[in-house]
């Protein structure tokens, strides 16, 4: 009898045991579940913010990569070498540098204040004194929202040059050195192939009327100061977001001479691949969730290509061998660039 009580005694206290595990692993699995969905809830919010914050800034890049690919339209002769140092100023319009943000559009983050709505500026904005909050597993996320560049124009210098071929074919090529812009940093590289089509038609060569095509790539690459987040579980790692543009442009140039001045327009038709990318330090949360792989992923969501038609209107001085131009490209947006070459 004594043998069987202590067996009963000591199944009750396995059986208790095993409660007790069963019931602390519900509660565990509850709260990982709750914590993976906050984390998901937050990644959703970053990729919508994303999108709004950087997509002006990439639209722009376009227009910044755009101008100035064909200096004239004019035949040269086989093997004759232009080089040129380019100066790029964009106009930031006041339109492109803030949004509307509202609680509605959150599913983790709220309007720090108890506002329901507020401005925040994108990634060609201005400072920001706005706050986000949310609830990750019990610790509260505090986020200020990322802050633009805080210039009403941005300047980058670029070489450009470009080599005659036969029958009025020309490669062009363009690389700017990365420029530094607050709180970011941009560049652009690529090459082309113009044509001169008025070669063909005497009677407008008589008359030193030129034109010609182009057909170019550009690889733009612009990358900010994103949001820099500590928690419970260390920094998430989401500091610097980059826009990668991928552009084809395809461009009809026609030019008039007078004497040492030549007058140009154009007519540019460019499309576009954009992708969003995070980088940077990875983040401690890297140890429990890969989560610059995860919102990187995401990001996929908010990739477009996008058409742009861009007129085009310059004006050439020639001083001896060297040319002074400037460039006004106009649009959506106006981009200005002035250039001096060197031809021999």
């Amino acid at each position: 009898m004594l043998r069987t009580l202590r067996l009963m005694r000591k199944s009750c206290i396995i059986s208790g045991l095993l409660v007790l595990f069963l019931f602390f692993s519900n509660i565990m699995k509850a709260q990982s579940g709750n914590t993976f969905q906050d984390v998901e809830n937050l990644l959703n919010d970053a990729l919508f913010y994303s999108d709004k914050y950087i997509t002006p800034a990439t639209d722009a890049a376009v227009y910044q990569a755009a101008s100035g690919w064909i200096t004239s339209p004019k035949k040269r002769k086989l093997w004759d070498v232009t080089l040129g140092l380019h100066s790029n100023i964009f106009f930031v319009p006041k339109r492109d540098r803030s949004f509307e943000i509202k609680n509605s559009d959150f599913s983790f983050f709220q309007i720090e204040g108890g506002a329901t709505s507020t401005t925040v500026p994108t990634a060609l904005g201005g400072d920001s004194l706005e706050y986000l909050v949310g609830d990750l597993d019990g610790g509260q996320i505090r986020l200020k929202t990322p802050e633009g560049v805080s210039q009403e124009t941005i300047f980058y210098p670029y070489l450009q040059g470009s080599v005659a071929l036969w029958h009025g074919t020309e490669v062009v090529v363009k690389y700017s050195p990365k420029t530094k812009l607050k709180r970011g940093d941009y560049q652009v590289y690529g090459f082309g192939l113009k044509h001169n089509v008025s070669q063909y038609f005497k009677v407008l060569e008589s008359k030193k009327i030129h034109f010609s095509g182009l057909i170019a790539y550009s690889k733009e690459d612009i990358s900010f100061d994103f949001i820099s987040i500590p928690t419970q579980f260390g920094s998430l790692g989401i500091n610097r977001l980059n826009g990668l543009v991928d552009t084809w442009q395809f461009q009809l140039n026609g030019s008039k001479e007078f004497k040492n001045f030549e007058l140009m327009g154009g007519l540019i038709v460019n499309a576009s691949k954009f992708e969003y990318i995070v980088g940077g330090p990875k983040g401690e949360i890297e140890e429990i969730i890969p989560l610059q792989d995860i919102l990187n992923k995401k990001l996929e969501q908010i990739s477009k290509n996008k058409t742009n038609v861009i007129g085009e209107i310059s004006g050439r001085y020639q001083i001896k061998k060297v040319f002074l131009q400037p460039v006004i490209g106009f649009g959506k947006f106006v981009n200005t660039n002035f250039s001096v070459q060197y031809e021999f």
